[in-house]
């Protein structure tokens, strides 16, 4: 099954409040591209993924993102996370009505394709899947097969709700990449514990 990809990304100067400590406002703002261009590069390259679509406001990350592969939709007014993630998954079977779609944080920098390719190969099992994250509380992934609505119930206790929703909860080991995504600086020093991409090493190595 090819996958198109839904990955929302917040306008860059209010991206990554919690990193504002470890970063500052310039280098969080940075941080927050490298982020969101390493998942999205790594996301590309997996193979089970037809495209990635971008969801935001932000001009500048828009046009990098699209710079390496990714096709962007404009962020809807209002609404938040969720509604965002909604409009991408419409924005995707708008294009295509029949497709397997999946939505992916945008704080991943860790990602390897073949640990994504193992995460999306087990969703195509079920109607909806999702992954929760390295913490246990939250999602990374949730995925909706062929004729199937999203559903997205992300912040906060995401993985409970999901549950609850009714999607399967994926449950594999050696995909910490997939898993790991970044808020708070030990998230960060855990995802270069990993080994993340070429945007985010760059950019951790001129922080103290």
């Amino acid at each position: 099954m090819a996958w198109s990809l839904v990955v929302p990304l917040k306008p860059l100067a209010l991206a990554k409040s919690r990193l504002a400590h470890t970063a500052g406002p310039a280098p969080r703002s940075a941080l927050a591209l490298a982020f969101a261009l390493d998942t999205v590069a790594a996301a590309l390259a997996c193979g089970a993924v037809r495209d990635v679509a971008v969801v935001t406001g932000d001009e500048r990350a828009a046009a990098e993102l699209a710079a390496i592969g990714a096709w962007t939709v404009a962020e809807p007014p209002g609404g938040g996370l969720n509604a965002a993630l909604a409009h991408g998954a419409r924005a995707v079977r708008a294009r295509r009505p029949h497709s397997a779609v999946a939505t992916l944080n945008a704080d991943l920098p860790a990602l390897r394709p073949a640990e994504l390719g193992r995460v999306l190969d087990c969703a195509a099992e079920f109607p909806r899947a999702f992954l929760a994250d390295a913490a246990g509380i939250g999602t990374t992934l949730l995925a909706a097969g062929p004729g199937n609505t999203l559903e997205p119930a992300f912040e906060g206790h995401s993985r409970q709700r999901h549950r609850a929703s009714g999607a399967r909860e994926i449950e594999l080991a050696g995909v910490e990449s997939v898993r790991q995504d970044v808020d708070t600086e030990a998230d960060l020093r855990t995802a270069l514990g990993l080994g993340v991409g070429p945007r985010t090493a760059a950019v951790t190595a001129t922080l103290a």
